[in-house]
């Protein structure tokens, strides 16, 4: 299992927003989705047309695509509407304190 990385401080993401980062030394795109108290990190490449997840909205527990519209479950990775039909990876994520840690591997 990689290390937690901080990313950021949870209130540097809007509540039932999104914030994009980039996690280690390879600078892994990763969505941040806030949802009161949870967390939730996504690859942040759509898998259906490759850009910006991050860049889009936030519904219920949903990432919306800005350019096609593909959804994709926070906790999951998996799309929940087309066109995407393969998930995008979800990293593990640790509040501390202030400060929100993202692992780089992968949740089963």
């Amino acid at each position: 299992m990689s290390a937690f990385v901080k990313v950021c401080k949870v209130e540097d993401i809007p509540d039932g927003g999104v914030l994009g980062v980039e996690v280690g030394a390879e600078e892994t795109p990763v969505a941040l989705v806030r949802r009161g108290t949870e967390v939730f990190a996504l690859h942040d490449v759509c898998s259906h047309a490759e850009v910006k997840l991050s860049e889009g909205e936030v519904y219920d527990d949903t990432l919306e695509c800005w350019l096609h519209g593909s959804c994709f479950d926070v906790r999951s990775g998996k799309p929940t509407g087309p066109p995407a039909t393969k998930p995008v990876n979800v990293y593990t994520v640790k509040i501390d304190g202030d400060d929100v840690l993202v692992s780089l591997s992968k949740e089963s």
